[in-house]
């Protein structure tokens, strides 16, 4: 990809990731697969740095407590979301991007329209309770 400006070196990394994630999953057996991507989701959340370990963990305990019908996986390394396959919710950690906050965020199936104009991702830079509780909340409201 010499000369290609289209992505930066942190994309590129990801959507090589992507290709990866989506090989692993098709190469191995045992379990189903959502057993299989849930566990892929765990994993991914136990190998990030701090700060961004404790607070995917916080969203991984509230998603899995608010919203249990969706499916634990990762998306491009992300401890992510999803319902019928396509991910709703999901923490893109800060380490990923050397960025100062990591960010919940909500692809478009999420439910928090709000007029014309709402936030689809959020900064989180701690565990509060009250950090806990918007997340909760927003979760919520996102999945339906």
């Amino acid at each position: 990809m010499a000369g290609d400006d289209t992505l930066s070196k942190e994309e590129r990394a990801a959507v090589k990731q992507r290709a990866a994630e989506l090989k692993k999953q098709a190469s191995r057996t045992g379990g189903s697969k959502k057993e299989r991507e849930a566990q892929d989701c765990v994993d991914a959340i136990a190998e990030l740095p701090e700060p961004d370990r404790a607070i995917a963990q916080m969203i991984h305990e509230v998603v899995t407590e608010v919203a249990p019908d969706l499916d634990p996986r990762t998306w491009y390394g992300f401890p992510s979301y999803a319902r019928d396959g396509k991910v709703l919710v999901f923490y893109q950690q800060a380490s990923k991007f050397d960025s100062r906050y990591g960010t919940l965020g909500f692809q478009d199936q999420a439910a928090l329209d709000d007029g014309e104009l709402w936030p689809a991702s959020f900064a989180v830079v701690g565990t509060s309770k009250a950090t806990r509780d918007r997340i909760a909340e927003l979760v919520r409201r996102a999945a339906g």
